[in-house]
């Protein structure tokens, strides 16, 4: 069975990364096993000029892995990037649930984060109706065919994650 995931989605600015944080806390304290991705539409290089890794890479190597007792880390590089579907099989099978960040082509289920003083219109709600949204979390009561969730209650919306996503409370 693949993993369970779900794209937080807004314009920049309106909090996705605060709200997602959170959620994450919030996540981890009810026991559940968390992988995120974040989605990137620009360049961003975790190796810098001076470090082994960023000379390995350098000299040529496609893929480089860096090693610790904590975390590991991989640079590897790609003509495009791969479908967030191929990156949760790929990298995710030992977590409950991917949160993702962004990726709001991708037809994955999708929360959109909404603040009134950012935007008056919704991505999935606005020229294009997105068939993946599962529910909007705002500071604004809104009228929508999905649930609208309240954005400073993370609490509220991880409870949302854990049911609709993870089949309720876990065990």
């Amino acid at each position: 069975m693949p993993v369970p995931a779900v794209s937080f989605v807004a314009k920049s600015g309106t909090g996705k990364t605060t709200l997602l944080e959170q959620v994450i806390v919030e996540l981890k304290q009810r026991g559940w096993r968390l992988g995120v991705i974040k989605h990137d539409a620009h360049r961003f290089d975790i190796d810098h000029p001076g470090k082994d890794s960023y000379r390995l890479t350098a000299a040529g190597a496609d893929t480089m892995l860096i090693s610790s007792p904590e975390k590991l880390a991989v640079v590897k590089k790609h003509q495009a990037s791969p479908p967030i579907e191929e990156l949760i099989a790929t990298y995710f099978a030992d977590v409950d649930i991917v949160l993702t960040e962004g990726f709001k082509q991708s037809g994955l289920p999708k929360i959109e984060v909404h603040r009134a003083e950012r935007s008056s219109t919704l991505l999935c709600r606005g020229e294009q109706h997105d068939p993946t949204l599962r529910a909007v979390a705002s500071d604004e009561p809104l009228e929508l065919d999905v649930p609208v969730l309240n954005l400073n209650d993370p609490v509220e919306v991880a409870r949302f994650v854990e049911e609709r996503f993870l089949g309720g409370a876990k065990r």
